[in-house]
């Protein structure tokens, strides 16, 4: 059979995804913050686009001109820029103002300033401490604001007025620099002797001094070590409290009755030792170079109905609004002459019209999608956690007829403002756990967590509730669930177990 070449037309049908559809999506799943940072990205690199709240100058004097035609969906901007291509350099000028002559009367010009300065060394002098020893009249009070105070700075400034030798103060130096952000050091004494070819007890002897800096417990090794500094500052060392020191790991499983034996002090004692190690610091360092915390601005708001309901609102402040400006793009398009004006010009408009209409789309997605979150979650709204239902992805793509990745992204890096609180939009996806009764109704497993957390709390030192004892009283509410399961849910809780927890409560009720 001999092989041939020949050319064949076939029609078929393909899913292909356009940059800017891909571009869709990946602006769906971004955070208000990260929106508003793609955003101003696409601010400055497109001339089109400008902000919808944005003030529009006007000119007096002139008839705007009629934007070009376009989309009705597209949002247009004034004519904010005016028609000055027909009027000359100097009928400018003159409305605007911007003659180099027009100046005011008593101005002497910056020549004659610093004439005047230079004739009288004791103007000159006041003048420059008045304006910050320079002639910009724009004082800038922020700059005088003295910046957040690092550790680092923080124990050198010490390091200064403790050591006099130059020698120590370099010892010193680089040990600070090896504190971390919480305050412990992170090389050992050999490390730095050997670096700089010290012996082993300048450094210690250094290291010594700086561990008597504030904050207390600072350049320590170990947590131990940490907590022994601070002790011994409030003059608390005591050969008790240095054996409780010496055995955190006992304290940590809260094994009360060994630690008993070991300080060889009573019930009252140790409660009173265990909690003055509780009202020490175990991070000093974290209270320096602190950045300010940014709050969690919600993207959807909930509020009760006058009628019963609930009215769900997306938050204006999170969404960026921009303007596609229609004027600007009819005046330039007119001037263009070559192709490459032409294609550059195309290129923006049509991007900037893409970004308005995916805002606008993504603003429409996501009221969607929280609007069915809060119909299929009502009772939480109306009466608590503990009526949490159990909700998946799919029940939520099925009521509003969109795809589940598409709800995924949706939910991804947004939360929702409640009466309850701020929770992520995740919060309301939770698994289910079946009901013992045939039948019944299955519950979620943020609801069951939080059952679990109710029964713990109310728990009394001669009656704490095993993982047995927790699974039975669950079941008996009619939630069909595994020991082990409990356990999980209270390990996800940062819950200690049963025989650690009557331990504790034991020792806090003497």
């Amino acid at each position: 059979m001999a092989l041939s070449a020949r050319l064949e037309l076939r029609v078929g049908q393909s899913l292909v995804m356009t940059p800017q559809l891909m571009q869709a999506i990946k602006l769906l799943q971004l955070s208000n913050l990260d929106l508003v940072a793609y955003v101003e990205q696409e601010l400055e690199k497109n001339p089109l686009l400008e902000r919808a709240d944005a003030p529009e100058p006007a000119v007096d004097g002139e008839p705007a001109e009629a934007p070009a035609p376009s989309d009705p969906g597209d949002a247009q901007a004034g004519d904010w820029l005016g028609d000055d291509m027909g009027n000359s350099r100097t009928d400018i000028e003159e409305r605007l103002g911007t003659d180099l002559e027009n100046v005011f009367p008593d101005d002497k010009g910056p020549e004659a300033r610093h004439a005047d300065a230079a004739s009288d060394p004791m103007t000159s002098s006041w003048s420059n401490v008045g304006s910050g020893g320079s002639d910009n009249e724009d004082y800038n009070l922020e700059a005088f604001v003295s910046a957040d105070l690092s550790l680092v700075d923080h124990l050198s400034n010490q390091l200064t007025l403790a050591v006099e030798t130059q020698a120590d103060r370099l010892i010193g130096q680089m040990l600070i620099d090896a504190v971390d952000e919480a305050g412990y050091l992170t090389v050992t004494v050999e490390e730095v002797a050997e670096r700089l070819g010290a012996e082993i007890e300048d450094v210690t002897s250094v290291l010594e001094v700086i561990q008597s800096f504030e904050p207390s417990g600072v350049a320590a090794r170990n947590l131990a070590e940490c907590l022994t500094i601070q002790l011994k500052d409030k003059n608390r060392f005591d050969p008790a409290m240095q054996a409780l020191v010496g055995h955190l790991d006992l304290l940590g499983k809260r094994d009360y009755q060994a630690l008993k034996k070991i300080c060889a002090v009573d019930d009252e004692d140790l409660a009173d030792m265990v909690a003055e190690i509780r009202r020490l610091n175990p991070k000093p360092g974290l209270a320096f170079g602190f950045a300010p915390v940014q709050p969690l601005v919600p993207d959807v708001m909930v509020r009760a109905g006058p009628d019963g309901g609930w009215i769900v609102e997306l938050n204006s402040e999170t969404l960026p609004k921009v303007l596609v400006n229609q004027s600007y793009y009819a005046r330039v398009s007119k001037t263009t002459k070559s192709d490459t004006e032409k294609t550059f010009l195309a290129d923006a408009l049509q991007t900037a019209t893409w970004l308005a209409r995916a805002l606008d789309q993504r603003a429409r997605t996501i009221l969607k999608v929280a609007t069915e979150i809060v119909r299929q979650q009502d009772a939480f709204f109306a009466l608590g956690v503990q009526y949490l239902r159990p909700l998946n992805l799919k029940t939520i793509a099925d009521a509003i007829s969109m795809h589940e990745s598409t709800v995924s992204r949706v939910t991804s890096n947004k939360s929702i403002a409640t009466s309850r609180g701020i929770f992520e939009m995740k919060y309301f996806f939770t698994s289910s756990i079946a009901n013992s009764e045939v039948g019944g109704e299955s519950h979620s497993a943020e609801a069951v967590r939080y059952r679990i957390k109710q029964m713990i709390d109310a728990e009394t030192p001669d009656d704490v509730l095993s993982d047995d004892a927790i699974m039975d009283k669950l079941k008996a509410s009619g939630i069909d669930i595994a020991r082990r399961t409990v356990a999980k849910y209270r390990e996800a809780l940062r819950i200690p177990s049963s025989v650690q927890r009557r331990r504790e409560k034991q020792a806090m009720a003497v």
